[in-house]
């Protein structure tokens, strides 16, 4: 299985392989730590770290990606998974996103709201205390996701691969764009107190990035 590099010196090339998933692995990780942030401390934070990139992760990405799991693997010369059709998920939104997302989910429901979070009157306490911070931090991020999408495609050394790469990276454009004008058309439209809200318009770009991952080489533009 390649567990703690079992076999890696024998075939060198999976030491790229593993560099690669392990920004995977790390993502998944650091998720749920806007979850938790403020109200966990940095020994109970790193044990979930250690827990989740040495067994959870690798685990789940077996199942998913390895060919040989429960969500993916080969009966011949068709490709199945335990429920049926075998599981697609080009680049994580399942695999990596959903992961750390169910590990963030588990985390704040049990250390709770920070004190006072919906205390009416401490409501000001919580703004975001930087937006133009928030919107160069989104920006980073996807910035970033063009190495995870288009680089899922493994490779680009002829016109398939390349092409493939192409179409995953105008989706990686496109659907974090449109997924960020709707959130911010109806924030400023539709939900009380329909303001221009570009903490929002950063939430629905980080959601059209995230929900696009999956199938970004399989849709069409």
């Amino acid at each position: 299985t390649g567990f703690f590099m079992e076999g890696f010196w024998k075939d060198k090339s999976k030491f790229r392989f593993w560099l690669f998933q392990g920004a995977f692995c790390a993502t998944g990780a650091t998720i749920v730590s806007g979850a938790m942030a403020e109200r966990t401390q940095l020994k109970g934070f790193a044990l979930y770290t250690i827990l989740m990139t040495s067994f959870i992760y690798p685990i789940v990405v077996y199942w998913g990606w390895s060919g040989s799991g429960a969500l993916y693997y080969t009966d011949g010369d068709e490709s199945k998974s335990l429920v049926g059709p075998a599981f697609m998920d080009f680049a994580g939104s399942g695999l990596v996103h959903l992961t750390g997302g169910v590990g963030a989910l588990c985390g704040a429901i049990i250390v709770g709201p920070r004190n006072g979070r919906w205390d009416e009157s401490k409501a000001n306490d919580f703004d975001g205390h930087s937006v133009p911070f928030c919107v160069l931090g989104t920006f980073f991020l996807w910035f970033g996701w063009y190495g995870f999408n288009p680089g899922s495609t493994g490779s680009m050394h002829d016109a398939a691969t390349a092409n493939t790469a192409g179409l995953v990276a105008v989706n990686t454009t496109l659907a974090p764009c449109v997924a960020g004008l709707l959130v911010f058309l109806l924030r400023a439209l539709v939900f009380p107190p329909r303001l221009l809200d570009v903490g929002a318009f950063c939430n629905g770009i980080l959601a059209g990035l995230v929900s696009i991952t999956a199938g970004c080489a399989a849709v069409e533009p």
